[in-house]
């Protein structure tokens, strides 16, 4: 019997990695990562090199001392005798808060904007338009400003509330004030908050009184306890349409087990905390209690939403044009209505297509919120990008932190907003 020779088998030879094609790209990616392996080292060595003759080093130490600056709108407890560190966290949940408030506004003015663009209503398609093409072509730092003015100069000052007949009164059942020092909103304090209470000192033999008050620790359990019941809420409702699906009737009293999935726990635990209201209260030459929310922090939030919104309006109504008519048409011969044709026919195609340019405008939005300093609010930019470096002389290490800050900001959103949009594009056979 014949074997079949075995062809020879070609040794590997270094001209390869140049002129073999199954080689070529990787030798390519090679050389280009260790040149740029390189022309970072050769920078970084430079720059320390720099600092040394100016007599720096290269250290986050300044992050432990003491910031010697107060902050006027923050989340969590801050005072001057805080350290640095310490102030740019306070500035990142300032930012992060802006930016959230934002994103939120600015989907629902973008959303109702851009399907009112196309109604077949002329003024309300000329209003839409009006809105859109002026806070897109005019700079987002005039708004911010122009906001800021006319909170500042058209609303009361705190002692045009006072007197038997005052020239300006609170709203809402007088738990919410609107001044030219900002907006008072009503506060939920505990009694018996997970952070601890303060004691009145007793007088006369009286027992000592608890003075009310909240802590992170309390919202973050109040947080987590809607976040789990939106989550059983949701496979309530995978259930009921199973059932439903096989059955051809769904059960009873499914939305309000949803309701109380979502909202009944958290309500307990308010009622066991001793959840109490705060409402802000004109003492003195200014209110006292509740919830302050500065002039900056509305122009900024009111601008940015106002601005960003604006722009997703022209991404809504891309989408929905970019739907075919015949979606329409078919949903009204089935005999639905306009306004349902657009909630359960033409905007979920349509999400498939605004969902990944939506990406974008909410990451503008959150940079574009370092334009907080031009009124005064302080987010990250202005203390950890501002003020410390200011103080410190550590600019290099402030804009480092300041950039992967951002950058760590970019990719939490661009990675949910990525998620959700894998949840809502077509899926194919």
């Amino acid at each position: 019997m014949s074997s079949i020779a075995q062809p020879p088998t070609e040794s590997f030879r270094l001209s390869q990695l140049i002129y073999d094609t199954r080689y070529r790209s990787m030798t390519i990616q090679v050389v280009a990562l260790i040149l740029i392996m390189l022309a970072l080292f050769w920078l970084g060595r430079n720059i320390v090199a720099n600092l040394e003759q100016l007599g720096k080093d290269f250290d986050f130490g300044f992050l432990s001392s003491r910031a010697g600056y107060d902050i006027n709108q923050r989340l969590i407890e801050y005072s001057n005798d805080s350290t640095h560190g310490r102030a740019a966290i306070v500035g990142i949940l300032n930012t992060l808060l802006v930016a959230f408030l934002g994103c939120i506004l600015a989907t629902i003015l973008g959303v109702f904007a851009g399907v009112l663009r196309l109604s077949n209503n002329w003024i309300v398609a000329r209003l839409m338009t009006v809105y859109v093409e002026g806070f897109r072509n005019i700079p987002l730092l005039l708004w911010i400003l122009l906001i800021f003015a006319v909170m500042t100069e058209a609303t009361p000052q705190p002692r045009d509330f006072r007197g038997d007949d005052p020239a300006a009164s609170m709203i809402l059942g007088d738990s919410v004030a609107v001044t030219n020092r900002g907006i008072y909103v009503p506060n939920v304090m505990f009694t018996r908050s997970l952070g601890g209470n303060e004691m009145t000192e007793a007088a006369d033999g009286a027992a000592a009184a608890v003075i009310p008050s909240s802590s992170v620790i309390d919202w973050l359990l109040i947080l987590g306890l809607i976040v789990g019941g939106i989550v059983v809420a949701k496979m309530m409702g995978r259930r009921a349409t199973a059932i439903q699906e096989a059955t051809g009737v769904r059960p009873a009293g499914t939305l309000w087990m949803q309701l109380a999935a979502i909202f009944g726990p958290a309500i307990v635990v308010l009622i066991a905390l001793g959840a109490t209201l705060d409402i802000p209260a004109l003492r003195g030459f200014n209110f006292d209690g509740g919830i302050h929310l500065r002039n900056s922090l509305i122009a900024l939030w009111f601008a940015l939403s106002l601005y960003t919104g604006a722009f997703i309006a022209e991404i809504v109504r891309a989408g929905i044009m970019a739907i075919n008519k015949g979606q329409t048409e078919a949903a009204y011969a089935l005999g639905l209505r306009p306004g349902r044709t657009m909630n359960l026919v033409i905007l979920p195609q349509a999400m498939r297509v605004i969902i990944p340019p939506l990406i974008s405008q909410y990451l503008n939005l959150t940079k574009n919120s370092s334009l907080a300093i031009a009124v005064g609010y302080m987010d990250v930019r202005s203390t950890l990008g501002g003020i410390t470096i200011n103080q410190t002389g550590r600019e290099l290490e402030g804009m480092l932190l300041l950039g992967l800050f951002y950058l760590i900001t970019s990719l939490a959103i661009s990675s949910v907003m990525n998620v959700y949009n894998n949840s809502v594009k077509l899926k194919e056979r």
